[in-house]
């Protein structure tokens, strides 16, 4: 028999953000499953180190660091996100319908992370598969400089199709700086000039093709958008030239 899940509206408003998580928590030791919470309005840390089959879904802005060492939960955000969402993360899955903010997924270990819009600088930076986990951060729209940066493992994956910055380029300056490790899959093509030191886009391959539609089909399930329309462009792919991008610049003793 499927236990029943217990649920629970909340309306966030201006309620001091440790005060909000307090009663979250202790709604959680009471059997609490499923959240709604209403009039979000930048209160932090929503999830963070949570654990197990916890489903939050927020309408609002939910403040910084949301889902920060989580491991497990469900998010799903009707609106923006700022800043460190999913910080090292290790599992579980985060759906922000809008924009997001600079820092998501910082050192993630694992789950995934489904932006629909823009997102900031330095999404990526530390990403790191760890053990069977493989963390995956989709962006419909476009990002900001440093993406990837220092990325050692997991996959991202820019649309640079649900942007307010029509005139921009899908990703800013040093793309994938210091990467060495993962994959960095781009929907169309990367400036040149975007691209971190040493680093070019090669053509995917059947193998990259079969893991960008799984995660596409997923990523367009979740914001109901047309998996079709997202595959109907080319691929290109970023990897590490080096596992040891700096290793010259060191001095053996």
């Amino acid at each position: 028999m499927v236990a029943k899940r217990k649920k629970r509206t909340l309306t966030a408003g201006h309620t001091y953000y440790k005060q909000f998580n307090e009663e979250i928590r202790e709604l959680i030791k009471e059997g609490v499953t499923d959240f709604t919470i209403n009039e979000c309005n930048g209160q932090r840390y929503i999830g963070i180190a949570m654990e197990g089959d916890i489903r939050f879904h927020i309408n609002g802005v939910p403040g910084q660091d949301l889902g920060a060492f989580m491991r497990g939960p469900y998010i799903h955000i009707n609106n923006n996100a700022q800043d460190g969402v999913g910080n090292t993360m290790d599992d579980g899955r985060i759906v922000i319908e809008g924009i997001a903010g600079d820092v998501i997924g910082y050192a993630m270990r694992g789950g995934d992370i489904f932006i629909k819009g823009d997102v900031g600088y330095r999404v990526g930076i530390h990403m790191k598969a760890y053990l069977d986990h493989q963390p995956k951060i989709v962006v419909g729209g476009k990002a900001g400089d440093f993406l990837g940066e220092y990325m050692a493992g997991g996959i991202i994956l820019l649309l640079g199709m649900f942007s307010g910055k029509p005139d921009s380029p899908v990703a800013g300056r040093n793309l994938g700086t210091g990467m060495h490790g993962g994959v960095i899959y781009v929907r169309g093509e990367v400036p040149k000039d975007q691209l971190g030191p040493g680093l070019h886009t090669q053509p995917v391959d059947s193998g990259d093709l079969k893991v960008i539609k799984e995660l596409v089909n997923d990523y367009a399930k979740e914001l109901k958008l047309d998996s079709k329309d997202i595959l109907s462009d080319n691929f290109v792919k970023i990897r590490p030239f080096s596992h040891r991008p700096y290793g010259n610049l060191y001095v053996a003793c």
